[in-house]
């Protein structure tokens, strides 16, 4: 599948290893039994995940399901030379993908679903969520007050 150029140049940044001319590798997280997408992570996005799991008490029941869910339900992957991401039949099974995918960003991380799961899933979400809130309410008002760099880490 071609990966869209814009998440192209995401991977490349995040990449240390990533030169002109050479191909970004990514980690794709698959993980648990309740997800229905992929999620693609940068090499330097899922070095922080990582760093911030080992910093958890070694032996300590939530540093060993974090590991299992980010280290051993994880697969590193390489774009090709034309853009295009392979994706290996166990993760297209994971998300029952055979046909078109649909990527979606989500902050420092882009997400592959099969878009009928997304649409079922994750857009139903959605229009509950603002089928809950006033008519004339605009969803940006939630964001008044919260600095530009709230949540990014330095």
């Amino acid at each position: 599948m071609s990966i869209p150029a814009s998440f192209r140049r995401v991977l490349e940044a995040g990449d240390p290893n990533w030169e002109s001319g050479q191909n970004p590798e990514l980690v794709v997280v698959y993980g648990d039994h309740r997800r229905s997408y992929l999620e693609c992570y940068t090499i330097t996005a899922i070095d922080e995940v990582n760093e911030k799991i080992d910093a958890l008490p070694r032996g300590s029941q939530e540093r060993k399901m974090l590991q299992r869910l980010y280290d051993t339900q994880s697969q590193t992957l390489t774009v090709d030379e034309t853009g295009r991401l392979v994706l290996p039949a166990k993760l297209r099974s994971k998300i029952d993908l055979d046909g078109e995918a649909l990527f979606t960003g989500a902050g420092d991380t882009f997400q592959i679903w099969n878009p009928t799961t997304y649409d079922n899933e994750e857009l139903s979400k959605t229009e509950e969520w603002l089928d809950a809130l006033p008519e004339d309410f605009d969803p940006l008002m939630f964001l008044d007050g919260v600095p530009a760099n709230a949540g990014r880490e330095t």
